[in-house]
């Protein structure tokens, strides 16, 4: 039986624990994907879009947890990685 994982309150109280514990004994099957932005955004554009459209973006974007524009930028991205050139 793994282990449940513990709350942690701040970072350092992440760092510590995966620093020194076995992963291997927790149940880390709760866990969900992180993609971290690292690249600064130094360009900004306006979109008009249909109210139903936006409404089905920011609902899907609640579902992963993300901001909206972040939702939005993932998918362009998606798209232009799976074109064919």
């Amino acid at each position: 039986m793994l282990k449940p994982m513990p709350t942690f309150y701040t970072d350092e109280e992440a760092e510590d624990f995966v620093a020194t514990a076995d992963l291997t004994e927790y149940d880390l099957s709760g866990g969900r994907l992180v993609r971290f932005e690292l690249r600064p955004k130094d360009r900004s554009i306006n979109l008009r879009l249909p109210a139903p459209l936006l409404d089905a973006v920011r609902g899907q974007a609640e579902k992963a947890g993300m901001p909206y524009q972040r939702f939005i930028r993932m998918a362009l991205e998606q798209a232009l990685a799976n074109a064919k050139p």
